[in-house]
């Protein structure tokens, strides 16, 4: 997640598993983070809301109830970490699940193959 190239490769790999808005999620929670601004904090936390978090959002991200409910809670007054609890339940979903698929899958072989220093016969 920290490698900008590494974070590209495994977002399409999501993509192919129809589970990007994992990925989405978590970088739009990163973003959000970042953010000082409190006027601009509270209209990405209403997108985030909007996109990932609504069940009528059709990128809806699989939350339990406990954490649901305590976005809602936290969507009274947005703060840049509203959705922590959210975004860390996300992460731990996608490197439980998704990313050892990933590592067996040919994009993280090919990824691993573009790292690789060539040998002086390939150069």
């Amino acid at each position: 997640m920290h490698s900008p190239t590494g974070r590209s490769v495994f977002r399409a790999f999501l993509r192919t598993e129809y589970s990007e808005e994992n990925m989405l999620f978590w970088l739009a929670c990163e973003e959000l983070k970042a953010e000082a601004n409190q006027h601009v904090v509270d209209e990405k936390a209403r997108l985030i809301y909007e996109d990932y978090v609504s069940i009528l959002s059709p990128k809806e991200v699989s939350l339990d109830s406990r954490v649901r409910e305590g976005i809602n809670r936290k969507m009274q007054e947005p703060s840049p970490h509203t959705f922590d609890d959210a975004q860390l339940q996300i992460y731990t979903l996608m490197h439980r699940d998704s990313y050892p698929r990933f590592l067996t899958s040919p994009a993280y072989r090919s990824l691993l193959l573009q790292g690789a220093p060539q040998s002086s016969s390939e150069a």
